[in-house]
């Protein structure tokens, strides 16, 4: 498992500018962005074992992460 922290802005380096455009402009898209940001930061808590949890709840976590991030990236092609 990785350590790393899943930022939109290191996945997306492309794509910057776009979302902060949707940020600022489409209020699902930054719902999403900060659902994303709430999981992802789970995630890497539990990576790292600051905060522990079930393998399985990591799991979901992470389901859930690739979920948020792929309506993102579904937002960004089409923006």
């Amino acid at each position: 498992m990785s350590n790393t922290p899943h930022e939109l802005a290191e996945d997306f380096p492309n794509d910057v500018d776009k979302i902060h455009e949707l940020k600022v402009s489409n209020p699902h898209f930054a719902k999403l962005m900060e659902d994303y940001h709430e999981v992802n930061r789970a995630v890497h808590r539990a990576e790292t074992g600051i905060e522990p949890v079930e393998q399985s709840a990591e799991n979901e976590m992470r389901k859930t992460r690739m979920r948020l991030k792929d309506e993102i990236a579904s937002m960004l092609a089409k923006a």
